[in-house]
């Protein structure tokens, strides 16, 4: 009888290790309490409409082609990719910037937005091929024991991990206008922190972006989720939706045994794999001092990212505005050092809006527009309630930021479909601890080794997949968590 793992949770992670353990010969059971896959990267919809919940960015596509190749299928038979070209706009007070997933593209568009800088970008891809070169391995295996921090691999990567110095700091080295470094730092709002504290060895991410291009997928990201479901049945594995998990069921030795359902229904496993997010997962999905490392205590003192304040809207009519764009507040750095350091809502936002209609016309009935629109702010931690009314202010605030810098002047009489979510829904609804939706910090002291164990260091037998655990947030690295997850499982509990 082969052996039994229920994956709690259908988020890309517990999508990504369920498929390649089914794959392997393991019985497979995939519980998650929504009647949909994807988790964060499920989709919403309505009116025709259809919107991605979470991300929007696919990079490193060659990742996701490998969980596919991993268990014998091919992306392009359930997905169908599409290369955007600009990758995105990088809306500024008083210029824009497109980058292009042709590098040579790109450098004029540098030579002729920001005269005399271009020579900087043939430094940034040079040097920045080299610490992607050695760092990326470094993200690929687990970190189990503090003896791992000593390895080889992440001994010869040491020198190109820029320690101390901030992911800005690092592009300071290529590019002087301030503008230029912003669009070569925002990314570290995939990670949720500010360019100005990550870590300068994430000027990999920019990087990654220069060379592999930013894809998007017809239908949604979403899309990918519906797919890694489709490969789990096919594998036999069992999705299991509207199952919400109460608790993983451990003995006295502290192994895991199987897990109870909100209904009580108990059923055992060999081995269980968690897909929550982290904080949420250790304060509530184990019984009360089962977890001792990450107790309530510590959870509390760690690192986390920020929140985001979203809008879906179904809109009349179309526009030719980017897929992707950013528009960056008139003072980047004031706006960013609000939402992280000070814990307040900016006056000077940046919003971030997708109009994927342009690219893909699978979201909107004929001649409407699907626009998913997102606002960096405070996570639940600072003292702001959204329960008032706040939320309409907000949203008024955020139109207006639109109308500000885009074509797109009358959204308000033009919504046929809406849904906000907030720091609080993303808290209460999707159970994210202080609705960081882009999980803990990734602050030196919480990656690698010292980031939650994909192996459980707290419970045997039970693993952790997904952006609380290592490598870190971003669809490309928590397909890797699900890789390194089902590895180990591989190793300790191999098919019979």
């Amino acid at each position: 009888m082969s052996r039994k793992i229920a994956v709690i949770g259908a988020g890309p992670g517990g999508l990504t290790a369920a498929m390649l353990l089914a794959h392997r010969g393991y019985s497979v059971r995939v519980f998650e309490k929504e009647d949909r896959p994807g988790g964060r990267s499920a989709s919403v919809t309505g009116e025709g409409f259809t919107f991605d919940t979470g991300p929007t960015f696919l990079m490193m596509t060659f990742i996701l082609r490998e969980m596919f190749q991993a268990v014998g299928r091919d992306l392009d038979d359930y997905c169908r990719v599409v290369p955007l070209d600009p990758m995105y706009r990088l809306n500024f007070r008083d210029v824009n910037f497109e980058p292009s997933r042709d590098n040579d593209v790109t450098r004029q568009r540098i030579a002729d937005t920001f005269p005399g800088e271009e020579a900087g970008f043939d430094r940034f891809l040079k040097r920045e091929s080299r610490r992607y070169r050695y760092m990326y391995p470094c993200l690929q295996k687990p970190y189990g024991t503090i003896f791992s921090m000593g390895s080889p691999q992440l001994l010869r990567a040491a020198p190109h991990l820029s320690a101390g110095k901030s992911l800005f700091r690092v592009l300071g080295d290529y590019f002087s206008d301030e503008n230029l470094r912003i669009s070569f730092t925002f990314q570290a709002k995939y990670l949720g922190m500010s360019p100005w504290n990550c870590p300068g060895l994430y000027a990999m991410i920019p990087y990654i972006e220069h060379r592999f291009g930013i894809d998007h997928v017809e239908g949604g990201l979403s899309r990918i989720s519906d797919a890694m479901a489709r490969v789990i049945e096919e594998e036999g594995g069992k999705m299991l939706y509207s199952t919400p998990v109460r608790k993983v069921m451990t003995d006295a030795g502290g192994t895991a045994r199987g897990i109870e359902l909100e209904d009580g229904t108990r059923e055992e496993f060999d081995a269980v794999v968690v897909n929550a997010d982290f904080g949420y997962a250790a304060t509530n999905l184990f019984e009360p001092g089962t977890v001792r490392k990450w107790n309530a205590s510590r959870l509390q003192r760690s690192n986390y990212s920020c929140s985001t304040f979203m809008l879906y809207l179904g809109l009349e009519g179309t526009w030719e505005e980017p897929h992707h764009q950013i528009i960056l507040a008139n003072d980047y750095k004031k706006n960013i050092n609000e939402i992280m350091g000070e814990k307040v809502l900016s006056n000077d936002i940046s919003v971030y809006v997708r109009n994927a209609t342009l690219t893909d016309g699978t979201l909107a009935p004929e001649g409407k527009t699907a626009l998913y629109v997102l606002v960096p702010v405070p996570n639940t931690r600072a003292p702001i309630d959204w329960t008032t009314g706040l939320v309409s202010e907000f949203r008024g605030r955020v139109l207006e930021r639109i109308a500000e810098r885009t074509s797109m002047k009358d959204l308000e009489e033009r919504i046929l479909f809406e849904k906000v979510v907030t720091p609080f829904d993303w808290r209460d609804s999707y159970r994210i601890m202080y609705g960081a939706t882009f999980n803990l910090g990734h602050n030196i002291m919480q990656m690698l080794y010292f980031r939650p164990h994909n192996r459980f260091e707290e419970v045997r037998r039970c693993y952790i997949v997904g952006g609380g655990t290592h490598p870190g947030s971003g669809l490309p690295t928590i397909y890797e968590s699900a890789r390194i997850s089902s590895g180990l499982i591989a190793r300790d509990l191999p098919v019979r």
